[in-house]
């Protein structure tokens, strides 16, 4: 349960930092609408921002997750290895397709942004601050709106 709290986390956090306004991240999600999962993070993005920018956006909160676990966990995995993973790499994958990359460099473009993200995440304040959202996820399996703002609010 743990590592669903961080590999959450991370996305959420990651979303709030870019402007965007997570509705709703669980660990118990409700699988009514689709196969069962272990955890969701719902975002949405402004409407000033154009389809190019949403994805930038979205495609390093996609990625943000599993580097968030990884952080926790210590072990340098590769998003497209871990199964659990595989949602995020595909939804990583549809992103960088909307954007100006060739479709040769796309995996190496991936990896690249990945190991940004781990660097940037394993600084202060960002990791304290999924930390302080994975134990709150912990504690109380989902966070809304509000919940997200002020947990993260001592770092953002």
């Amino acid at each position: 349960m743990e590592l669903e709290a961080y590999h959450e986390a991370g996305h959420a956090y990651m979303a709030t930092l870019l402007g965007g306004r997570v509705t709703l991240v669980s660990i118990e999600p409700d699988d009514d609408d689709g196969p069962r999962r272990t955890g969701e993070t719902q975002v949405r993005w402004s409407r000033k921002l154009n389809e190019r920018e949403v994805a930038q956006r979205a495609l390093q909160v996609a990625l943000a997750g599993p580097v968030a676990e990884m952080l926790y966990t210590g072990d340098p995995f590769h998003p497209a290895g871990i199964a659990e993973w595989q949602q995020d790499w595909r939804m990583a994958e549809d992103y960088v397709s909307r954007l100006p990359v060739r479709p040769s460099e796309r995996a190496a473009w991936l990896e690249q942004l990945t190991v940004e993200l781990y660097r940037l995440l394993d600084t202060e304040p960002h990791w304290s601050a999924i930390a302080a959202l994975a134990d709150h996820l912990l504690a109380h399996d989902s966070l809304e709106l509000d919940d997200v703002r002020e947990i993260v609010s001592a770092w953002i």
